[in-house]
């Protein structure tokens, strides 16, 4: 059963096992940030939250996050995680926003910033009044998944430097796995650890990752699971 913990007036996170969920609510309507991994009824748990018209917005479209897309019927998601939705076996209409796009959710701006490199559509999500970054998987102190066909560790370092122009618009990261809140010196932190592990100075141990043979490479600050090379 999720468990939904109210973080400030208009925000609450919803636990759902290793992943979590942000509700996010203004003057005019809701907004739900990802639906879980075991959450079909996500829907339904936000709007038990809130009377306001709920919407969705995925940050991107691996399993753990869109257990509750299709009670949604249609949906917020950058178009490059189309193919990622589709694979799985998930319907709904996409409706697409990415760099730059601007939700408001009255008197709550949310404003897009892609980061790709986790998968090719991760997007984070600046709640520019909150003063607040949503980063999905990319932006954490836990294990960052890096192997598979759809991940690029390069793009990664690029989209998390590109960050430096948002520097001072927000004072906290709220991640989709392990430590709810991460702060911003965080980044910096991840773009030296990809830097080091793409040079070949970083050492990985090689573990088993649900059947799947992987090099995990273990920060004071972060893990990054990668292929093997």
């Amino acid at each position: 059963m999720s468990e939904i913990i109210q973080m400030n007036e208009n925000t609450w996170r919803i636990e759902d096992g290793m992943v979590r969920m942000f509700l996010l609510t203004g003057t005019k309507e809701a907004l739900l940030v990802d639906s879980g991994v075991s959450a079909p009824n996500a829907k339904e748990i936000a709007e038990n939250i809130t009377d306001l018209t709920v919407k969705l917005l995925n940050t991107h479209a691996d399993g753990d996050h869109i257990a509750g897309n299709e009670a949604f019927g249609e949906f917020y998601m950058h178009p490059k995680e189309e193919g990622n939705y589709r694979f799985r076996g998930k319907t709904g209409k996409i409706v697409p926003v990415q760099q730059g796009d601007v939700l408001d959710l009255g008197e709550r701006p949310l404003e897009i910033i892609d980061l790709p490199g986790h998968t090719p559509g991760s997007i984070g999500i600046l709640d520019v009044n909150n003063r607040v970054l949503i980063g999905g998987d990319s932006i954490q102190d836990g294990r960052i998944y890096m192997f598979g066909e759809h991940r690029n560790l390069q793009n990664y370092i690029v989209s998390l430097e590109k960050l430096s122009a948002y520097e001072g618009r927000f004072d906290t990261v709220y991640a989709s796995h392990s430590s709810v809140e991460v702060a911003p010196d965080m980044i910096p932190k991840l773009i030296a650890g990809a830097k080091q592990i793409l040079a070949g100075e970083a050492t990985g141990e090689e573990i088993d990752l649900f059947g799947n043979s992987v090099l995990l490479y273990q920060f004071e600050f972060a893990g990054f699971l990668c292929p093997k090379k």
